[in-house]
């Protein structure tokens, strides 16, 4: 019998493909169990520039676009239970922008939602670098 992910993976009025399911489910979970958690279940839910602005507006009181916004819901410390929303629309105009691809940018906004899960912050010049180079250490293990 074939193990369930606990990374699982939904899209919301969205077209696009998602290659390698299986393993970047291998891959996050490996990054989590290297930063010292386990994970009971990730949802990540690729949605529009549209959807994932009313969460921000409606959940965050920020009215603006984003490109992840990461919902902590985990109740057990170490132990991760979370809803990552990603917008495939800011995915594709960032892969443009910093010339990346979209799959590259596509997996930095997945292990950067991780990340801030396992405690890494973006809140300052400092943190941003530090979750930058982790994200780079991350991209090169898929």
């Amino acid at each position: 019998m074939k193990k369930i992910s606990p990374v699982l993976f939904f899209k919301e009025g969205v077209t696009f493909r998602l290659n390698h399911q299986s393993d970047l489910q291998k891959w996050i979970t490996k990054a989590a169990k290297f930063e010292g958690y386990s994970i009971n279940q990730i949802n990540y839910i690729f949605c529009s520039d549209k959807y994932l602005k009313k969460i921000n507006v409606d959940f965050l009181n920020h009215n603006y676009y984003t490109d992840i916004i990461t919902f902590d819901n985990s109740i057990e410390k170490k132990k991760i239970i979370a809803d990552i929303f990603i917008s495939i629309d800011t995915i594709r105009l960032n892969a443009i922008e910093y010339q990346s691809g979209f799959n590259n940018e596509l997996h930095r906004v997945m292990i950067h939602g991780l990340l801030h899960l396992v405690g890494y912050s973006d809140k300052n010049l400092k943190h941003q670098k530090e979750m930058r180079t982790r994200e780079d250490f991350w991209l090169k293990k898929i």
